[in-house]
């Protein structure tokens, strides 16, 4: 990590989380393909599980708390040659883990009615969500060590086997879809077996990684004890990323509504197509910024600010041009990319027009997406957060509620791309002024 060449380190490590994080989509991906090819009822069962996806993204929220909050401590902690500590970090992680399935199960199950129609679901489409919903909470601890644990076995390097872990599950899940959904005839609920099952073999593959012998770090029983300083620095760090996910769902919970409520059940399909295309495209560049953080880190960690700034230099310009050439792709065939998830006309021709529209500021939008990792692996908790609420919470969510009092149901399409240009405009200048002050060994001392 701290004398191999940058270009070959970035391309080893980078690699294998590409391909995981692409086959990781596949999951829900495959599940909206197939769904929304079920006979007679496609629209309506895609809407439906549509509607769950909030909630999909805030239980996945509490992974990337863990995993995004410890990795990169447990990396700096390496760097600086105190594997003890970075094991320590990584098994208060697991116990964080095991606590947030339990809640996360016990409130959604509670309250699942309420919350789906909160979040946008209508007498024809509750009980399609209710049925995927209901068989997915199941597997939430699943869910949570293979999403939370990854990003620890990816700092030690060994990325390929946190892609194992991800194709293991993404195989097992589009060989299982179909069967259930089809050949059983069980619908979404088809689909939701076939998910859960493929995230328990992912689980065990990831878990048996971190206790294998060769693994660097190891899930050891003395550390699943709950440390609360190591768990107070892992949520100031895992914090960001919690709100960077968790707002995904607080942004699916506003769209829906307001889609509901200014277009119906045809807008709110035409969301969840769009969301799934706009997942599909940019799950590399996330893989990619999952594969090079832990470089940074450890690198800061160990003092070698020239290797850190090499590699965030080239992160921030191959997540720019990869984010700018995708989206140029879904603005001039938008209809190509709907047909994928369905065969409705009507679905595909409103696609077509409105999806231009709304990815268009993910044009610009890649600087954000490799300015924020590198915030991430230096330890800048407070630059991080700020970026994760702004570009979400302080931007889309009150354009999504005002815009549509103005342009109706387009306002709600016109508040993405605005808040995407703004927020990586900020997100630019930001970078521009505090990295200076972040690469000195003065700033690395505060860091305990």
């Amino acid at each position: 990590m701290g004398t191999e060449k940058l270009s070959k380190l970035m391309l080893k490590m980078a690699i294998p989380s590409i391909l995981a994080q692409i086959i990781n989509i596949l999951y829900n991906i495959v599940d909206r393909i197939y769904i929304g090819r079920i006979p007679d009822v496609g629209i309506n069962a895609l809407t439906g599980v549509g509607v769950t996806f909030p909630i999909l993204t805030f239980i996945s929220a509490f992974s990337a708390f863990v995993g995004a909050g410890g990795a990169p401590l447990s990396a700096i902690w390496l760097g600086k040659g105190d594997r003890d500590k970075a094991e320590k970090i990584m098994g208060n992680g697991v116990f964080l883990l095991i606590v947030f399935s339990v809640l996360c199960m016990a409130v959604f199950y509670i309250f699942m009615r309420p919350i789906l129609y909160a979040f946008g679901a209508s007498d024809s489409t509750y009980g399609y969500a209710s049925s995927y919903l209901s068989i997915y909470l199941v597997g939430t601890l699943l869910v949570q060590l293979v999403l939370g644990l990854n990003p620890y076995i990816i700092t030690q390097g060994r990325s390929t086997h946190a892609m194992v872990s991800i194709v293991v599950g993404a195989v097992t899940n589009i060989v299982l879809d179909p069967i259930f959904i089809f050949v059983f005839k069980m619908g979404v609920r088809g689909a939701a077996v076939a998910t859960v099952i493929s995230q328990l073999f992912s689980a065990i593959w990831t878990v048996y990684v971190l206790c294998d012998k060769k693994s660097t770090l190891k899930i050891k029983l003395k550390f699943l004890k709950p440390d609360f300083k190591i768990i107070g620095h892992i949520c100031a760090l895992g914090v960001s990323p919690f709100i960077m996910r968790s707002t995904e769902s607080l942004v699916g919970i506003v769209l829906n509504r307001g889609l509901q409520l200014y277009g119906g059940d045809l807008h709110v399909a035409t969301v969840t197509v769009m969301q799934s295309i706009m997942q599909l495209i940019f799950a590399p560049i996330s893989g990619f910024t999952q594969g090079v953080q832990p470089i940074i880190s450890y690198n800061y960690g160990a003092g070698k600010f020239h290797r850190v700034k090499r590699t965030y230099r080239s992160m921030i310009g191959i997540c720019f041009v990869f984010s700018l050439v995708a989206t140029l792709l879904t603005i001039f065939l938008p209809r190509f990319f709907a047909s994928m998830f369905t065969t409705d006309i009507t679905l595909i021709e409103l696609v077509g027009r409105q999806m231009p529209v709304f990815m268009f500021g993910m044009l610009f939008f890649g600087l954000q997406m490799g300015i924020q990792p590198t915030f991430l692996g230096l330890g800048e908790a407070k630059l991080s957060l700020f970026i994760a609420l702004l570009r979400k919470v302080l931007l889309l969510v009150p354009l999504a509620i005002i815009l549509p009092k103005f342009f109706g149901v387009w306002g709600i399409y016109y508040a993405e791309p605005i808040s995407d240009i703004l927020s990586a405009t900020i997100a630019t200048l930001l970078f521009i002024f505090n990295i200076r002050r972040i690469l000195t060994t003065e700033n690395l001392e505060k860091i305990k």
